[in-house]
């Protein structure tokens, strides 16, 4: 059903709701539309106009720096008018509901909305109602889906290994509350990974994690050994009822990556992380700033990425002027961008 209220009957992207059920030519074509706009961030005018005209509006209703930041540089050198909803100060304090706000808005010409909301489905819920020329995209809805972290991921892994089909992958930590856990483990399986590991303590893995086509690791030893990327996940703390754990002391001493532990996995293993690091809990410093650390680049992957998916989903409007503007920028020709 995700699948389907994400897709045009022709098969194209009308929403990004989650990666679960998207074909790997969709994948595939958001990380090869990424790679075009990197070269963005290189030039002195960092900006094309693919966007120009069309207003996106971010309703962000829990705390994010990466995603609410990087989506709002991304919009902005599409040349899009971006417009950022405060919840705090908005209609949703007196009562409001989330479709109410969400029609109000609409009725102020949104082309598109980024969500992100602590309620599982709720992206889900505001793309069955709204106008077929608007466009969603789920920023991270409660513990269900974050897709476009998924996808800037897999652009990171990529980017270093090359590809997928030869990779043994390590997702480690808090796999029952994350969402980023998720759309990481269904990028993986959907693009041709063959060993996907889930390693975490028995009270943060998922019953079904098995069902999921992962190999379930409960010994952060036994589950990093001989990898190429380990990929550490936040502790989830506001999302978690009860004690799951003893303390975040006893997390570290059996669960944090540390520098001794990392020589478990492959000499050349990149290690990712999605931010924020709790340090000294899930990673060690020395991990998190060391030279295996690909944290940083994955910021700077994901603003190419939500470029290439705001496009993607703009793009059967935009048509010639869309792919003039992409041919332009895979040549390296910035000039091309502004010609008649």
């Amino acid at each position: 059903m995700s699948a389907n209220l994400q897709l045009y009957p022709d098969g194209r992207l009308r929403h990004l709701l989650t990666l679960d059920g998207l074909p790997a030519r969709i994948l595939t074509q958001i990380l090869d539309t990424a790679a075009g706009f990197l070269s963005v961030t290189e030039q002195e005018v960092k900006k094309v106009p693919l966007l120009r005209g069309k207003a996106i509006f971010n309703l962000f209703f829990e705390p994010s720096t990466r995603t609410r930041t990087t989506f709002e540089i991304a919009a902005k050198r599409l040349s899009a008018d971006v417009l950022n909803l405060n919840i705090a100060t908005s209609s949703q304090t007196k009562g409001e509901t989330l479709l109410d706000t969400v029609a109000n808005l609409a009725a102020m010409h949104a082309d598109m909305f980024v969500v992100r909301h602590s309620s599982s489905g709720a992206a889900h819920l505001i793309a069955r109602q709204v106008a077929p020329h608007i466009h969603v995209v789920n920023a991270g809805d409660g513990r269900h889906a974050h897709p476009t972290q998924g996808l800037l991921d897999m652009y990171t892994i990529r980017h270093y290994k090359g590809g997928f089909h030869n990779l043994r992958v390590a997702v480690v930590g808090d796999i029952l509350h994350s969402r980023v856990a998720r759309s990481q483990i269904n990028a993986l399986t959907t693009l041709g990974c063959p060993e996907v590991r889930a390693v975490g303590p028995k009270t943060l893995m998922p019953r079904d994690a098995e069902s999921l086509g992962v190999h379930v690791h409960t010994s952060l030893e036994s589950g990093i050994r001989d990898v190429d990327v380990v990929m550490m996940l936040r502790l989830q703390n506001e999302r978690m009822q009860g004690a799951l754990l003893p303390s975040p002391q006893e997390y570290y001493k059996y669960w944090g990556l540390t520098p001794e532990k990392l020589k478990l996995a492959k000499p050349d293993a990149i290690v990712m992380h999605p931010g924020p690091m709790n340090r000294g809990v899930e990673i060690d410093s020395n991990v998190a700033d060391g030279g295996q650390s690909v944290i940083l680049p994955q910021v700077t992957f994901g603003i190419a990425v939500r470029m290439a998916v705001m496009s993607i989903l703009a793009g059967g409007e935009m048509g010639v002027k869309s792919e003039k503007c992409y041919a332009a920028m895979m040549h390296r020709d910035p000039t091309a961008l502004h010609r008649p």
